[in-house]
C-alpha cells in the first residue's frame, strides 16, 4: 500500500521528463555528491544499508524503471521515515533537484566516468560568426552567443597595460610606459608589450608568490618555539626557474624529487625544498616522531593540493567520503614521501665558493708551514720537550669493531672504514645503542669513546640534534657495560671538553655514569669537532667480549651522530685528552721508529698548540674569521636502500594506531606508476608529471586562469573531485590543458610552458575586454561565469604594497637574498605570539623591496599583508580570500610604508614643475596610470588648496606630515595629504 501511494504521490506532483536527459556529470553527479554520498559513498565504514550509490554496479538494483524506482520513491516521499535524504541531515533535494533526477532514471540512469578523471582530450575550436584573437575566444563565443550575448568592448589602452603589468609582472606602469603605449599605433603594440613583461625578471618575482602560497613558505618554523629558520634559497630557485620558464614537468619533478634526478646538482636539491616548507615543532616534550608523522600528512595534503587539485586529506583518517580514494590509497601515497631524510645543506653562492677557495689554500699553506715562524733551534727544543711530556701520557688504544650493532627501530649505524660507526634515521628523546664487543683487550681497564663530526649531520655534528641553535648536539646520558650479563663498574670518568651549565651544572663524563638518565656528557659549543671521554672500569676485565649500551636521552633528540668506541690495557689510570687518536697512536713508538711523514704529522699538530706560535696562529686564525659564512636550506634526501623507512596505514589517521604495512602506489582509477622503475619519490614525480595524468595539467591550466581572470574555469581550485565545481568551459579547460602539455604548433614554444600560456591568455580578446558591467549582465551574470566581461579584482597584498612603493619612486628593483623586515608596528612579533622576534627594520633599499621578500614569520605575519588575506604559511593556500573591511582602510591611510610612500610622492609632485592643476594630474597618473577626469581634478585641487591653508598655519603638524625635520613643509605636507586620499581610492586597489 505504501509503494502505491508513493508512485500516485510521485506521478502527479512532479512535471514531464525533460525532452533532453539531464548530463551525468553536469546536472546528476553534483546531486548525488552532495546530498548521498556521506552515506552512500566510497567510504564503507559509514555506508548506510550497504547501499552504494557512486557507482553504476551499487546503485543499479535500486535505480530501476521511474514507475519501480525505490530510489525515486524515496526521495519523492512525505513520510519522514522513509524520504531520502532524512529530515535529520538537514539537506533536503530541492524540487529542481528531484526532478533532475527523475529525468535521468526516466533517460536510463546511466553512469559516466567522472570529468575531471577522464584523460585530456584535445577539442576541436568552435566555430564562431564573431572574430577572434585566438582559440580561447572562440570557446568563450560559443557560450556567449547561446545566450544572444558577446564579448564587452575592448578596454581602452590606459586600462589594458596597467591590467596587463600588474598581471604579468605584479606592479603598475609608469607614467611615460603607459605614454609609449598609447602612442604607439603599430598593429604589434600589445604582443611587443605582453613580451616584453615576460622577459623581465619582475615577471619571475610576481609569479613565485603565488606558487610560494602553494608551497607554504615562510622564513620560521611555525608551532610553538616559531624559530627562524633558513629556505629562502627554495624561494629564489622559483623566482629563477619561472624567469627561465622551466618547463611545468620538469618544475614538478625537480621540486618532488630533484635530489633523485641522475643529473642531480645544488639547484635540484634546492628545489626539494618545496616540502621542507612543512613546520616543525621544536617544542621539549614532544615526540619527534609524531610530528614527523604530521609533516607527512601535511605533505601528502599539499601534493594533492598543489598537483592534482584532490582533497588527499580527507582520506588520512578513512575513505574518502565522495571521491574514489581509500583510506589505503592515501597510505600509499604517503608512502612515496615517507621515505626521505630531511638535512640542510650550505649553498655557497659562486663568489663565496671562489672566496672560501682561496682562503683555504692560503690556511692550508699557514698551517704547513707554521712551524717553521721558530727558528729551527727554538723549534728542534720546544719540540723536543712536548713530545717527551706528551709521550709520557700517552696510552695505547685499540679501536673496537662491534660485531653486532642495535640502535632500535628508527637508526640504523654504519661502520667507516676508520672503525667509527655513523647513525642515519630518524633520532629520537631516547636513544639506546647496544654494541656487542668482542675482541676485547684482556685486561681492559678503561674505554673511549670518541665524538666525531661528520658532514651528514646537523652542523657537521657529532650530536644529531637538528633544533635551532642546538645542531650538531649530544647528550651522553648513561654509559653501562655488561659482560656475561653481569654489570661492570665504572670508578671515574674524564672528558677532553664538556658542556658547562647543563642544568645547573657542567655537563661531565662522570655523569654518564652516574645512574641518572636525566644528567650526562656533552660538549656543546664544539659542534663540528671532535671530543672524547674516557671511562676507567674498577676491575680490569677478564673476559674478552662485552655489551656497551650508550643511553641518550634528553627532552629533544640528541644523540651521537658518528663515534668510536676504544678500549686500553693501561694501568696507570687513563685520561681524556685534547688531542687527536691518531697524533696519540704516533705518541707511542720511539724516534727512530717513525717515518719522517709520521714525524712531520707529530709536528704539525705540535704548532698548533705550542705556546710559542700563538702569535702565528692568530693570523692564520685571521684567515678563518675571512671565510664567507654560505647560507644553508632545507632539503630532501632519500633513505639508503638498507635501511627504508617502513609506512604503515593508520588506523583513523592516528599516529599512534599503526596497522598493517603499505608499500608506495596509485589508485587504480588513474594511470600507473612509469613501468620498470622503482616505486619511489622520482617515479611519484614523473607519473604527476605525465601527460597521460589526467589531472595535472587541468589543475595547472585552471589556476593560472584563476589568477588572470579572478575565478577558475574551475571554480575550486583545490578540488576537482566529486564535491568540487563543474567547470564553466568544460571544453576550453581541456583544450588548454592539452595545448599546454602539447602545443598544436611545435614552433610556437616548448612543451609545459607556463610563460607560452599566460601569453596566449593576454592576447585573447576576452581577457583585453572592458571590464564595466551592464545591469543586465550583472542580473543575468552576478559572478561573470561566461565572461561576457572582464573581471573588477582587488588585488593581493603584495602588489598593493609594491604599487605605491613603486608610484612614489621607492622600490627595489634588488633581487634574492634573505627575507627583509619593512616598517611594521613592533610589538606585531614581540608582544602575545610564540617565538619572539624583534623586528628591526631593515635600512636603505631593503626597507622597499617588493613584498615577496618580506620576512614572513608563521605565528605573527606581517600585519599589512594579513590585512590583505596574504597567508601564514602555515597550511597549502590555493586561493586566497578577499575580504574587505575597515581595517584595510585604515592601513591605506595609517601604516608606515604607505606614509612613505605618500610622503615620497609629495616630494615627487613637489620637484614637478607646473600649475595646481598639471601637478594633480601628475600625481593622478604616478599612482592610477591615467589622467584625471576634469571633476576629478577640480575637487583634488581644492582638497590640496584646503590642506595647504591648513598646514601653513600650523607648521609643525606639516613638518610630521611631510616627513622632514624643519623647514617650510606646508606644499609638502598638502601634497602628501592628496597622495593619502589618491591611494585610497577603490581604483588604487583594483584591478579593472
Amino acid at each position: 500500500m505504501r509503494g502505491f501511494i508513493l508512485l500516485v504521490t510521485f506521478a502527479f506532483a512532479t512535471p514531464a521528463v525533460a525532452s533532453e536527459p539531464p548530463d551525468f556529470n553536469r546536472d546528476v553527479r553534483p546531486i548525488l555528491s552532495a546530498r548521498c554520498f556521506k552515506c552512500h559513498g566510497p567510504d564503507e565504514a559509514s555506508r548506510k544499508a550497504k547501499l552504494r550509490l557512486d557507482t553504476p554496479d551499487g546503485a543499479k538494483h535500486v535505480l530501476g524503471k521511474p514507475e519501480k524506482s525505490e530510489f525515486l520513491l524515496r526521495i519523492f516521499s512525505d513520510d519522514d521515515s522513509e524520504i531520502m535524504p532524512p529530515p535529520s541531515v538537514k539537506s533536503p533535494l530541492t524540487p529542481q533537484e528531484k526532478l533532475v533526477l527523475k529525468n535521468w532514471i526516466a533517460a536510463g540512469g546511466t553512469y559516466a566516468p567522472h570529468w575531471a578523471f577522464v584523460p585530456v582530450k584535445r577539442p576541436a575550436i568552435p566555430r564562431t560568426a564573431i572574430p577572434a584573437r585566438n582559440a580561447i575566444d572562440h570557446f568563450v563565443l560559443e557560450k556567449l552567443q547561446k545566450e544572444g550575448w558577446t564579448l564587452s568592448k575592448e578596454a581602452d589602452r590606459t586600462t589594458l597595460i596597467r591590467r596587463v603589468y600588474l598581471d604579468l609582472i605584479g606592479i603598475p606602469p609608469t607614467p611615460e610606459d603607459v605614454d609609449a603605449f598609447v602612442k604607439d599605433a603599430s598593429p604589434e603594440a600589445y604582443e611587443k608589450l605582453v613580451d616584453r613583461l615576460l622577459a623581465t625578471p619582475q615577471y619571475g618575482e610576481r609569479w613565485a608568490r603565488r606558487w610560494l602560497d602553494l608551497a607554504r613558505y615562510a622564513d620560521t618554523n611555525g608551532y610553538e618555539k616559531d624559530r627562524p629558520r633558513s629556505i629562502w634559497p627554495y624561494r629564489d630557485w622559483v623566482i629563477r626557474a619561472i624567469n627561465a620558464d622551466m618547463p611545468f614537468d620538469r618544475f614538478t619533478i625537480e621540486q618532488l624529487a630533484g635530489d633523485l634526478l641522475s643529473d642531480a646538482g645544488p639547484s635540484q636539491r634546492i628545489a626539494t625544498g618545496f616540502h621542507r616548507n612543512t613546520m616543525l615543532n621544536e617544542e621539549g616534550g614532544i615526540d619527534p616522531l609524531e610530528f614527523r608523522f604530521h609533516a607527512m600528512v601535511d605533505r601528502v595534503a599539499t601534493t594533492g593540493t598543489a598537483f592534482l587539485g584532490l582533497t588527499l586529506g580527507c582520506a588520512q583518517c578513512h575513505t574518502h567520503k565522495f571521491d574514489p580514494i581509500t583510506h589505503t590509497d592515501y597510505f600509499r601515497f604517503f608512502a612515496f614521501l615517507n621515505n626521505s631524510d630531511e638535512p640542510e645543506i650550505a649553498v655557497p653562492s659562486p663568489e663565496q665558493a671562489r672566496t672560501q677557495a682561496k682562503l683555504h689554500a692560503k690556511i692550508r699553506a699557514a698551517e704547513l708551514s707554521l712551524a717553521e715562524n721558530l727558528p729551527a733551534a727554538v723549534r728542534q727544543k720546544a719540540f723536543a720537550e712536548w713530545l717527551a711530556t706528551e709521550r709520557k701520557a700517552a696510552v695505547e688504544w685499540v679501536v673496537l669493531r662491534p660485531t653486532e650493532r642495535e640502535a632500535g627501530p628508527h637508526t640504523k649505524l654504519t661502520a667507516l672504514g676508520d672503525g667509527s660507526l655513523l647513525a642515519h634515521g630518524d633520532a629520537m628523546k631516547r636513544d639506546v645503542y647496544t654494541l656487542t664487543l668482542t675482541k676485547l683487550p684482556p685486561g681492559t681497564t678503561a674505554l673511549r669513546i670518541e665524538a666525531l663530526p661528520h658532514e651528514s649531520l646537523p652542523a657537521n655534528g657529532p650530536g644529531r640534534t637538528f633544533y635551532e641553535g642546538r645542531k650538531g648536539d649530544f647528550l651522553l646520558s648513561e654509559v653501562k657495560l655488561s659482560v656475561n650479563g653481569q654489570q661492570a663498574k665504572f670508578a671515574s670518568a674524564t672528558e677532553s671538553y664538556s658542556k658547562s651549565g647543563l642544568g645547573g651544572g657542567a655537563a661531565t663524563a662522570m655523569l654518564a655514569i652516574d645512574g641518572n638518565a636525566l644528567t650526562g656528557w656533552a660538549a656543546s659549543g664544539r659542534e663540528g669537532q671532535a671530543s672524547n671521554a674516557v671511562f676507567v672500569l674498577e676491575q680490569p676485565l677478564t673476559a674478552t667480549s662485552a655489551k656497551l649500551e650508550l643511553v641518550m636521552e634528553r627532552h629533544y633528540a640528541a644523540s651521537l651522530g658518528r663515534f668510536r668506541i676504544s678500549a686500553t690495557t693501561a694501568q696507570n689510570g687513563a685520561k681524556a685528552r685534547d688531542l687527536p687518536a691518531a697524533i696519540e697512536e704516533l705518541l707511542l713508538p720511539p724516534d727512530n721508529e717513525l717515518t719522517a711523514e709520521q714525524r712531520g704529522e707529530l709536528l704539525q699538530h705540535w704548532a698548533t698548540v705550542a705556546p710559542e706560535l700563538k702569535a702565528a696562529r692568530a693570523a692564520i686564525e685571521a684567515l678563518r674569521k675571512q671565510l664567507p659564512t654560505p647560507p644553508t636550506t632545507l632539503v630532501m634526501h632519500e633513505r639508503p636502500a638498507d635501511h627504508p623507512r617502513i609506512t604503515f596505514r593508520h588506523h583513523r589517521g592516528e599516529f599512534l594506531q599503526p596497522r598493517e604495512q603499505i608499500t608506495a602506489g596509485v589508485p587504480a582509477w588513474l594511470p600507473s606508476l612509469p613501468k620498470g622503475e622503482a616505486a619511489n619519490r622520482l617515479a611519484f614525480a614523473r607519473w604527476i608529471a605525465s601527460p597521460s595524468n589526467p589531472l595535472t595539467a587541468r589543475v595547472a591550466v585552471n589556476r593560472q586562469w584563476q589568477a588572470f581572470f579572478g575565478r577558475g574555469i574551475v571554480r575550486t581550485l583545490d578540488d576537482f573531485g566529486y564535491q568540487g565545481e563543474a567547470p564553466s568551459h568544460p571544453e576550453l579547460l581541456d583544450w588548454l590543458a592539452a595545448e599546454f602539455v602539447a602545443p598544436s604548433d611545435p614552433k610556437d614554444g616548448q612543451p609545459w610552458s607556463i610563460k607560452r600560456l599566460h601569453r596566449l591568455i593576454v592576447t585573447s580578446a576576452t581577457y583585453q575586454q572592458s571590464s564595466k558591467v551592464t545591469p543586465e549582465l550583472l542580473a543575468k551574470d552576478p559572478e561573470n561565469k561566461l565572461l561576457a566581461r572582464a573581471p573588477r579584482v582587488r588585488l593581493e597584498a603584495e602588489q598593493i604594497r609594491d604599487s605605491a612603493l613603486k608610484a612614489a619612486g621607492l622600490l627595489s628593483t634588488k633581487m634574492y637574498g634573505p627575507g627583509v623586515f619593512p616598517p611594521q608596528p613592533a610589538n606585531v612579533t614581540t608582544e602575545g605570539t610564540y617565538g619572539r622576534l624583534e623586528w628591526n627594520v631593515s635600512n636603505g633599499e631593503d626597507r622597499y623591496r617588493r613584498g615577496l621578500y618580506t620576512f614572513a614569520k608563521r605565528t605573527a605575519p606581517y600585519a599589512m599583508g594579513s590585512t590583505f588575506d596574504a597567508p601564514s604559511g602555515e597550511a597549502c593556500l590555493a586561493r586566497r580570500e578577499v575580504t574587505n573591511n575597515a581595517l584595510q582602510a585604515l592601513t591605506m591611510l595609517n601604516d608606515t610604508v604607505l606614509l612613505d610612500a605618500a610622503q615620497a610622492l609629495g616630494r615627487r609632485v613637489v620637484a614637478h614643475a607646473g600649475k595646481t592643476e598639471e601637478r594633480v594630474a601628475y600625481l593622478f597618473r604616478l599612482c592610477l596610470g591615467r589622467a584625471p577626469r576634469a571633476e576629478e581634478a577640480t575637487k583634488l585641487a581644492a582638497f590640496y588648496e584646503a590642506q595647504r591653508a591648513r598646514f601653513a598655519i600650523d607648521p609643525d603638524r606639516a613638518d610630521a606630515v611631510a616627513g622632514i625635520g624643519e623647514g617650510i613643509a606646508a606644499e609638502r605636507a598638502a601634497w602628501t595629504a592628496t597622495a593619502r586620499v589618491i591611494l585610497n581610492l577603490d581604483e588604487f586597489i583594483t584591478k579593472e
